[in-house]
């Protein structure tokens, strides 16, 4: 097992970055794994069903996006508001990053916003003349890799038919596949964790076990945790299903109701202790996304998937296909 972030690259074709979602969202296709026997199959998000067997549950991230993109009034500064620390003041993200040092002031909706200081991790900290709420005409923070301006067609589609717990800076996006009928065909939890930025950072060093992942929000409700423990097997819709459900308290081997904090990064050759079965989209190379999903499927065989994947034409990242990985 390979702790060499060049170890975890691929070439992507640039047009098979999904730039929009397919018209229904159940149209996916969904790629195949089978760790067991190193084998590959290609067949749709559709056949889902057919590989849930008895005892088996899906767990989803119910989490909801927040509008948290916003534009300065003169259209050139992009802002993604990453929380609310009260009094006029908020945490967010800026670009370009050169023209909002301590100091430096923008509008947006006619209210003066000034740099108050810069976090170690680039962050901004700044201060409204007036305390009003940024996400009310907010857009949706589509990834960078989606180039264009998000839309109103973004504002139902980047969002989960399922999702409820607001907080997330980023759509769970193995649960975007999923229609209200579909659900109802297959049993199903969910948990909750807020994804934020800290998902999304890339991994700078060469040796991946000296990156850390920022701490992000989950819950476990006492309804999710009993249909949990008494599982013949946990499907995991996403990388944040898993991150939350492997970081989860256990006792006994028994998952409990709880709510906290993780910063758990999973990568070669972490054990897990709790999902049998993932159901994810595919990952930018060299991500902390990839390294979890290496970790589960083993690196060398989701590779040589991932090359299968570009032969196929398949679609990649948030808008794109799926993996099913038994």
């Amino acid at each position: 097992m390979s702790t060499r972030l060049s170890d975890y690259n691929y070439d992507l074709p640039r047009e098979l970055i999904a730039q929009r979602p397919l018209e229904r969202r159940e149209a996916s296709r969904m790629m195949v794994l089978r760790r067991d026997q190193q084998t590959i199959e290609h067949r749709q998000f559709v056949d889902l069903k057919a590989f849930v067997g008895p005892g088996d549950v899906l767990v989803l991230n119910d989490a909801r996006v927040l509008p948290a993109r916003r534009f300065s009034d003169d259209g050139s500064i992009e802002f993604l508001f990453l929380e609310h620390l009260g009094q006029g003041r908020w945490k967010c993200l800026v670009r370009p990053g050169r023209k909002m040092r301590p100091g430096a002031t923008a509008k947006i909706d006619n209210i003066i916003l000034r740099v108050e200081k810069i976090t170690p991790d680039g962050e901004r900290i700044v201060v409204l003349d007036e305390d009003v709420d940024l996400y009310a005409g907010g857009s949706m923070p589509l990834p960078p890799y989606i180039e264009r301006a998000s839309d109103e067609d973004d504002t139902v589609r980047y969002q989960t038919v399922f999702a409820q717990a607001s907080g997330a800076l980023a759509a769970p996006t193995a649960g975007l596949h999923f229609t209200p009928e579909i659900l109802k065909e297959v049993p199903h939890t969910f948990v909750t964790l807020n994804v934020g930025t800290g998902t999304f950072f890339p991994v700078r060093s060469e040796n991946v076990a000296e990156h850390n992942m920022q701490a992000e929000r989950f819950s476990i409700s006492a309804e999710a945790a009993n249909k949990i423990n008494n599982a013949r097997r946990i499907v995991a819709v996403g990388t944040t299903t898993v991150r939350t459900l492997e970081s989860a308290k256990r006792v006994s081997g028994k998952i409990l109701a709880q709510e906290g904090l993780t910063n758990i990064f999973i990568y070669p050759p972490y054990h897990f202790q709790v999902v049998d079965v993932l159901l994810t989209n595919f990952h930018l190379p060299r991500s902390t996304l990839l390294l979890l999903v290496s970790a589960f499927a083993s690196r060398e065989f989701l590779l040589r998937a991932y090359e299968e994947a570009i032969r196929k034409r398949y679609r990649f990242y948030s808008y794109g296909d799926c993996m099913l990985i038994l």
